[in-house]
């Protein structure tokens, strides 16, 4: 017998792929539970762990905050604290925005196109009474992309229309931002790195506190080991368990949006060498990361019902 499994509800898979929250803490609690359930079904004591555990994440948790905070400015550490919301979020840009953004730079492109930059300066000089970026209000509160696409359009209206130098110049501003973003991800990944090294840290202190009790039972010296090893075992768990993972899953909705950008970038140059309104858009559809790309046929379609006439 052949079984054959597909999605039959795009929307409900929109939902299930956007419920990044759910996923992130299903995989940290099944985490804790095969480490800690292993370790007791193998017949390890849980009390003992837990018993270290509050001392040893002191030691270790407060030597990574603090070198964090020294390793970096609090802008810096601000992003870090707003990044770890998108590693349970995602990226805030899905399917539908794609389709909003492409429809808005189609219409200031045909725009442009059909009437000359003059036509637009209304609308990218104020945005928020133009009735074309209204028509996109995805967009239109978002207080990234919306000055990107206004200055590039200015840019243009001051003929600056040589798509070369148009296209290196949003190619490092885009470059420039995203190693911007980047930096939270680099100061999460150093935390991770330095964790193991952390843990140590605490296991040799745990040493330290046992040696000046040698003359202690044999009993009392090994649950006091016992405790410090626990300290090795949190800082490496932690590294690359926890800090780690967060750090390359917000690198992963980083540079997802970072795509966002590169979709005005390509619709922006097409335009510049000349192709017409619909292959430069069909040109930023080709950005789309491929799980958010509309296909050829539903972009055209939501464009001839978002035309603004």
């Amino acid at each position: 017998m052949i079984f054959s499994w597909q999605w039959r509800d795009e929307k409900a898979f929109n939902g299930i792929h956007g419920n990044c929250d759910v996923i992130a803490i299903g995989g940290l609690v099944f985490l804790l539970v095969c480490v800690f359930g292993g370790f007791a079904l193998a017949g390890g004591s849980i009390v003992a762990v837990l018993h270290a555990m509050p001392f040893e994440l002191l030691t270790i948790g407060g030597a990574a905050i603090g070198s964090f905070a020294m390793a970096n400015s609090m802008h810096v550490m601000k992003a870090s604290l707003g990044g770890l919301k998108k590693v349970f979020s995602g990226s805030r840009y899905k399917k539908d925005n794609y389709i909003d953004l492409l429809g808005l730079m189609y219409a200031l492109v045909r725009l442009v196109s059909g009437k000359g930059s003059m036509a637009i300066e209304s609308h990218i000089e104020n945005p928020t009474d133009s009735l074309i970026f209204q028509a996109h209000n995805s967009i239109m509160s978002d207080k990234e992309v919306v000055p990107i696409i206004c200055d590039y359009f200015r840019m243009i209206g001051m003929d600056a229309d040589d798509p070369y130098q148009i296209e290196d110049v949003m190619a490092r501003e885009l470059k420039k931002t995203l190693a911007e973003k980047m930096h939270p991800v680099h100061a999460l990944q150093v935390v991770a790195d330095s964790l193991p090294a952390l843990g140590i840290v605490a296991a040799v202190l745990g040493v330290i506190k046992t040696m000046t009790h040698i003359n202690e039972p044999p009993a009392v010296l090994g649950e006091m080991i016992g405790g410090a090893l626990v300290g090795t075992f949190l800082g490496v768990l932690l590294a690359y368990g926890l800090v780690g993972p967060l750090a390359s899953r917000m690198k992963q909705v980083v540079e997802e949006e970072a795509r966002f950008l590169e979709v005005i970038r390509a619709t922006l140059v097409a335009h510049l060498h000349g192709h017409p309104p619909q292959v430069s858009i069909e040109t930023g559809r080709k950005m789309v990361p491929n799980e958010f790309m509309p296909t050829f046929t539903s972009l055209e379609e939501s464009l001839a019902k978002s035309e603004v006439r």
